[in-house]
């Protein structure tokens, strides 16, 4: 994607449909839970030690020993939607919480773990029947309350999630997240010095809580504190090196802090890389230009603002964990079979497990597979439908002459994570192939509200599309926009 992510376009992920939607919680007679014996308690109890202290075979065999005394408890069953959860088997798992709702169908904290599982598969708009659910069975949970706040932020309803964060204050007066919450309105709005205010009273960025400490330096961006913001995001990025919007913001607080050199030597192996975005390249080749070596800049430029490209073989990484990698190697190494052999191998060992079944699915699109990827990737969207996963199976589709099903998968993206940029320009540029230029326009209006102006594709769609629906101003406006950002030459001197 040419999407140019900003410090906006982070914040609206601080907080793939390819098979069902979701489906409302369940309606189900009141019925007794949390009446075990003390030995059950007890078991239960060491099972969530043990959990915690990372035993999670130990806590299985709890969790099987308290399953003899109370097999239809909702507590149980929570519980092993939750050890399930911490040992990756993911598919399993949501059928774990759904047996916890079954003997307990207003049972509160099953109902937002089954909140939050929605959330990662379906996206935020639709998650939040089931956090409301949760809210109504216990009130005044701070946890649900929590999550509800975030979640309503991401599905755009402002207004609703701060009334539910002033609501988790309210629960628990000393609860941080009340103010982080708050504190992340307050950004989304540019409001700047409330937003830094709030989340240094919340005590969370202090305390080393990575999603605060990334607020922090996109407050610190916005406010121009480059070299505070930068501080910040090396600290993020040791602790989290395979993230790529952390790496991203990295190389943009530098480059504002006008240390060039220091971008090319950081940056500059990785925008070579085939996987570097755009906005990467862009960079690198800015701090190229600065330092005076447009022969460097000029080819990163022109990979910055070709056309778009569909899926690319990601570099092998020294912190991605070794399965992946071993696909990786295989298929950079041209051993399509090989690396098939590696996914298929870890399917068998990991049935469960989301990110493998997500793996195999690269794997089978590498080996030229694109109906095994897509099962693979269906499978893996029951338990989380992350952006990247849809992108591959919206170009799957587009390749393959299925554009309907690539276009509700778009459609489905945004609806579920309104402030994703590059789904919403991926979409827009659907609807402007059909002529639809009404809602290509107010596709790209939202995603520029997200930080994507500069992105000189964009704006030449947005052009087209003012164009097509006959604004001659905004036309004009437009043109101007793309004249500033598009470079001058893309040629050494």
């Amino acid at each position: 994607m040419t999407f140019r992510p900003s410090a906006f376009a982070a914040l609206a992920a601080a907080g793939l449909v390819l098979a069902s939607c979701s489906q409302p919680p369940p309606q189900r007679p009141h019925r007794g839970i949390g009446e075990g014996s003390e030995a059950f308690t007890r078991l239960l109890a060491d099972a969530d030690t043990a959990m915690a202290d990372g035993k999670l075979a130990d806590a299985g065999h709890l969790l099987d020993e308290a399953r003899g005394l109370a097999p239809e408890s909702p507590d149980l069953w929570l519980a092993i939607a939750r050890l399930r959860l911490r040992g990756g088997e993911h598919l399993t798992a949501l059928e774990a919480a759904d047996r916890a709702l079954a003997f307990g169908p207003d049972y509160a904290p099953a109902l937002r773990l089954r909140a939050l599982m929605v959330r990662d598969a379906h996206g935020a708009a639709d998650s939040l029947v089931w956090f409301e659910a949760a809210r109504t069975a216990d009130p005044g949970n701070p946890d649900t309350l929590a999550d509800y706040a975030a979640t309503l932020g991401d599905a755009g309803e402002a207004s609703a999630s701060l009334k539910a964060a002033r609501a988790l204050a309210e629960a628990a007066p000393g609860d941080p997240r009340a103010l982080y919450v708050q504190a992340v309105i307050a950004a989304r709005g540019h409001q700047f010095t409330i937003a830094r205010s709030l989340l240094g009273k919340s005590g969370m960025a202090a305390r080393g809580v990575p999603a605060a400490q990334l607020l922090d330096a996109v407050i610190s961006l916005a406010e121009g504190n480059a070299d505070s913001a930068a501080a910040m995001l090396e600290v993020l990025a040791a602790r989290q090196p395979a993230n790529a919007r952390v790496r991203e913001l990295l190389a943009r607080a530098i480059y504002e802090g006008g240390r060039d050199a220091e971008l090319v030597r950081r940056f500059g192996p990785e925008a070579s890389l085939p996987e570097a975005s755009p906005y990467l390249l862009m960079l690198v080749a800015r701090a190229h230009e600065r330092l005076g070596n447009r022969a460097a800049a000029a080819p990163l430029l022109a990979r910055a603002y070709a056309p778009r490209r569909g899926p690319v073989l990601l570099a092998l990484r020294d912190n991605l964990p070794q399965p992946t990698n071993a696909v990786r190697r295989a298929l950079w190494n041209d051993n399509a079979a090989g690396g098939r052999a590696e996914a298929l191998a870890l399917r068998v060992r990991f049935p469960a497990s989301a990110d493998v079944a997500a793996l195999a699915g690269d794997a089978m699109l590498g080996a030229g597979d694109p109906r095994a990827g897509l099962t693979a990737y269906v499978l893996a969207s029951e338990a989380r439908r992350p952006w990247p996963i849809t992108r591959k199976a919206v170009w799957t589709f587009t390749r393959h002459g299925n554009p309907a099903a690539a276009e509700m998968l778009l459609s489905r993206q945004v609806a579920g994570e309104t402030g994703n940029a590059s789904a919403l320009v991926a979409l827009a540029e659907k609807q402007a192939a059909r002529g639809d230029w009404r809602r290509t326009a107010l596709l790209l209006d939202h995603a520029m509200v997200l930080g994507a102006g500069h992105d000189p594709w964009l704006l030449g769609l947005r052009l087209r599309a003012a164009r097509g629906l006959r604004q001659t101003g905004e036309a004009e406006r437009f043109a101007a926009l793309l004249a500033e950002v598009r470079p001058r030459a893309l040629t050494a001197r």
